[in-house]
């Protein structure tokens, strides 16, 4: 087998370790268990809504919206987010927020580590800001609930960091897969938003996790679509594709909206002359106005989505949904107190479609509704097939995939052009973190050592004394900047490498009357190597790990290490140069002469010359 075989056959493109079995069956364990802790912070939620709204012991979830209180409603949210801003200023500030950055936060800051204070404090929160009116969902505070427990679990254990991340993941997906009865956007949703990477060693155990979830919630919580939905048949039509993109692109400025009126409260809250721990009392004033107005604002509202999902809800609900349950939404949200926020973009969605559903054309009871809820999810968290593989599991309605795949794209396309971030990492940033969640593959793979490598160099002979290196080292070749000398025999095999520095030092002391000594004394025997069929980005790692920036390249040949070449760390920038070329560099590859074949050319060029007179 040629040396080039047994190199590609030793790299793969999917690669782990034994290590996989074990983390996923803690995984699976930990997506089980994260189904209770669903089950439990639902349950929490009914239990303060009922306390707060209706004076009644009850854990089942129900509306705010049927209340006696009159008047009296309105300090209901503001109580509850008093005792918000204590919790967060006497218990831990990072129960603040909707959850998801929390969570990306503590992956990408504090090694996966969630403090066990949280794990308590944050559901609790939520539960007590949802129950008394918040217009929040529970998604976000479970997605970071589940995460804490997944990292409780894996802080006892002997794990490495990206290890407790996984587990932190598995737990997070586990929380919403068990909240929505949706498995495969929940593990979609952990790989788009928390893993940064899609790699066996962390994709296998977080979807098992997410299946571990919902395998248990039909026992806890019932089975079946969330939301269901008159069926849709739906059949190719150009207007209505076209309508798709119209959604899509509505939807879009309905997300860029959003966003925007998130930060605009949080920065207006920011110039208060007031501790941030009295914040959220105030937002919780304006949910209490925004209650009396349209009581449908208040809470969850998983009933009003549903009902929009159905198609039969009063312009009234429509209106209300997209001016009282957006505006108190986003002040809330920028006060700092404690929710999610799938679920109020969920229903602002669907109210939007229910708008476009008069004006376009008729596909259906609920199904622009549909198509808007999706794409407001996709524009506003940009996560593109989340969305839609969620919209289609909450409602499990699959033949809504291909208007899906029209609007959502077209959601998300419109905020990516318009704004830099997305309402997740736009929170991350104002914390001093700048995150990218592009994907791509890296240059440093896809080119080798054998395409970097300098074989100009000069290389030293092992039986050489340094006095006569002194007289045949010239100047060209000790300033040309090289760093590192290879050593090698008479067959140009590889002995041990010098570094010039050293080489320097010893020949100045020769010249100043010391005694020559061989070469060979000065030389290192076990020098980091790099075999020029490997990729850089493996040389990458070996220099991160051993600290040197400059080795030799060896043939890989069973009789011996002939030298190739050298590498340095600034030969690896060329694979960045590259991408960068690829990247900005326009060129017309193909023209329409070069599709004509040659016989065809000489007659058109004959014909023409005819018709013009002209002769060669």
């Amino acid at each position: 087998m040629s040396t080039k075989a047994v190199a590609s056959h030793s790299l793969g493109d999917f690669l782990t370790t034994p290590r996989l079995i074990p983390l996923s069956l803690l995984a699976i364990g930990i997506g089980a268990i994260s189904a209770f802790v669903a089950f439990a912070l639902l349950r929490l939620i009914g239990l303060f809504t009922n306390l707060f709204f209706f004076q009644r012991w009850s854990t089942d979830l129900v509306s705010p919206a049927g209340n006696q209180l009159g008047l009296l409603e309105v300090l209901v949210p503001v109580a509850g987010a008093l005792v918000i801003g204590l919790m967060a200023r006497f218990g831990s500030d990072r129960i603040r927020g909707h959850g998801i950055p929390e969570a990306i936060e503590a992956i990408l800051i504090n090694g996966s580590r969630v403090e066990p204070k949280v794990a308590v404090l944050k559901p609790l929160s939520s539960a007590i800001s949802i129950g008394s009116g918040g217009p929040f969902g529970a998604e976000g505070p479970i997605i970071m609930t589940g995460g804490a427990l997944g990292s409780l679990i894996a802080q006892f254990l002997h794990l490495s960091s990206m290890e407790r991340k996984t587990l932190l993941v598995a737990g997070a997906a586990g929380g919403m897969s068990a909240t929505f009865n949706a498995p495969i956007a929940a593990a979609l949703l952990a790989v788009e938003l928390l893993l940064f990477e899609w790699r066996p060693r962390s994709v296998i155990p977080v979807a098992l996790a997410s299946a571990a979830a919902a395998a248990v919630r039909p026992y806890l919580m019932g089975g079946g679509a969330l939301f269901p939905t008159p069926p849709h048949i739906f059949q190719p039509d150009v207007p209505v594709f076209l309508a798709c993109l119209l959604v899509g692109v509505l939807a879009g400025g309905l997300s860029a909206l959003l966003t925007q009126a998130v930060y605009l409260s949080e920065d207006t809250f920011a110039r208060l002359p007031i501790h941030w721990m009295w914040w959220p009392a105030l937002g919780g004033l304006v949910i209490g106005l925004g209650g009396l107005i349209f009581p449908q604002a208040l809470g969850v509202g998983y009933d009003t989505l549903g009902a929009l999902l159905q198609g039969n809800v009063a312009a009234s609900v429509i209106i209300g949904v997209l001016l009282v349950k957006s505006v108190i939404w986003a002040v809330a949200l920028g006060s700092g107190t404690s929710g999610g926020v799938l679920a109020p973009l969920l229903m602002m969605g669907a109210a939007l479609g229910g708008i476009e559903a008069a004006v376009l054309p008729d596909a259906g009871a609920g199904f622009w509704p549909l198509v808007s809820m999706g794409a407001i999810l996709g524009g506003t968290m940009r996560s593109p097939f989340t969305a839609i593989i969620f919209s289609i599991e909450l409602t499990h309605d699959v033949n809504m995939l291909l208007p899906l795949l029209i609007a959502v794209p077209t959601a998300y396309a419109f905020t990516v052009l318009t704004m830099r971030r997305s309402i997740l990492t736009e929170k991350i940033s104002r914390r001093g973190l700048h995150l990218s969640r592009e994907y791509a593959v890296d240059p440093l793979e896809t080119m080798f050592v054998r395409d970097v490598m300098r074989t100009n160099m000069a290389v030293l002979p092992i039986d050489v004394s340094l006095g006569d290196l002194g007289q045949s080292l010239n100047d060209a070749h000790r300033h040309r900047g090289q760093r590192l000398y290879p050593v090698v025999d008479g067959s140009d095999e590889l002995i041990g490498v010098i570094a010039a520095s050293e080489l320097e030092v010893a020949l100045e002391s020769v010249q100043n009357g010391a005694a020559a000594r061989p070469l060979a004394d000065l030389v290192r025997m076990d020098p980091v190597i790099a075999h020029p069929d490997e990729p850089l980005r493996a040389v990458v790692y070996r220099m991160a790990e051993s600290g040197v920036t400059r080795m030799p390249v060896i043939e890989r040949d069973e009789d011996g290490a002939r030298l190739a070449g050298m590498i340095a760390l600034r030969d690896l920038l060329r694979a960045r140069v590259r991408s960068l070329e690829e990247e900005q560099n326009r060129e017309q590859v193909l023209r329409l002469h070069r599709l004509v074949p040659a016989s065809a050319r000489n007659l058109l060029s004959v014909s023409r010359r005819r018709r013009t007179g002209t002769r060669r």
